[in-house]
């Protein structure tokens, strides 16, 4: 991804990819759809990889995207990788401070 190798990332996806993004309400269907919304993506984004978590079929990554003009953005990924090819995925991206910390709970936290 951090390379734009969208070619390359087309050949860890099965044709039939699913991706769910529930937190914006979408599904993505298909390997050449997955590669084209990141493909499309508006440039000015990195990725750092915060960790990855692997047991047998399934992979989770927790990644962090900054962006020049867009925010922050934190992403949980859940896989599940069959014969070497994602087959299903789940992302939940959020921007950093999105979620406005809710007055009740003001004297139990602390910020960020």
């Amino acid at each position: 991804m951090q390379a734009r190798d969208w070619a390359g990332v087309g050949e860890l996806l099965s044709d039939d990819v699913v991706v769910e993004w529930p937190v914006s309400g979408e599904w993505i269907v298909g390997r050449d759809n997955y590669v084209g919304v990141n493909a499309e993506y508006p440039e000015g984004w990195s990725i750092r990889v915060l960790r990855i978590v692997a047991s047998g079929e399934e992979v989770v990554s927790e990644v962090e995207v900054p962006h020049e003009s867009l925010g922050v953005h934190r992403v949980a990924s859940f896989w599940t990788v069959r014969s070497g090819r994602v087959v299903t995925g789940r992302e939940y991206w959020s921007e950093l401070g999105s979620d406005p910390s809710p007055e009740w709970r003001a004297g139990l936290v602390e910020r960020l």
